[in-house]
């Protein structure tokens, strides 16, 4: 089920991204610096931007922005024991199908470089790059779902 994120769990969601990024298997020096900038905040939640996908509780979390016709999927974790049984799927169609109903054309992913397979299968497509908030010199890959071409429900087919 994906659902509202609550306040009472900033610390645990905030927990599973580290741990999610961490599985890619960063060195020490690294995770530090991505843990500065891998933070939740009330804010977050109380945006209505912040998502769960909860069964039997948090195995992944995303946020979505939607301005005018364009979103940002801002964040997709997913923990890493629940890799590869269809969370992170779910979430990025979850966020499809929103930022669809809120009048969105396309949407945009500043994606980690090992996730870039994961959202090449969804339909997304790598249109750039953007600096890193995280690791100064770093880019990271700027990838684009086109939603008015995409088919309902593309990410449940695959």
């Amino acid at each position: 089920m994906i659902r509202p994120a609550r306040l009472d769990e900033l610390d645990a969601l905030t927990d599973l991204m580290h741990r999610s990024k961490a599985h890619w298997g960063y060195d020490e020096d690294f995770m530090k610096a991505a843990r500065a900038v891998l933070v939740l905040t009330p804010r977050d939640i109380e945006s209505g931007e912040l998502r769960v996908f909860d069964n039997n509780g948090p195995q992944g979390l995303c946020k979505l922005v939607v301005r005018e016709d364009r979103a940002d999927l801002d964040k997709l974790f997913v923990d890493p024991e629940a890799m590869g049984q269809g969370v992170g799927r779910a979430l990025v169609s979850w966020a499809i199908d929103q930022a669809r109903a809120q009048g969105a054309t396309q949407m945009q992913i500043e994606a980690d470089p090992d996730a870039v397979p994961f959202y090449e299968r969804l339909g997304a497509r790598v249109i750039g790059g953007v600096p890193s908030e995280a690791i100064v010199g770093r880019t990271l890959p700027l990838m684009q779902i086109d939603l008015s071409g995409l088919a309902p429900d593309a990410c449940g087919s695959i």
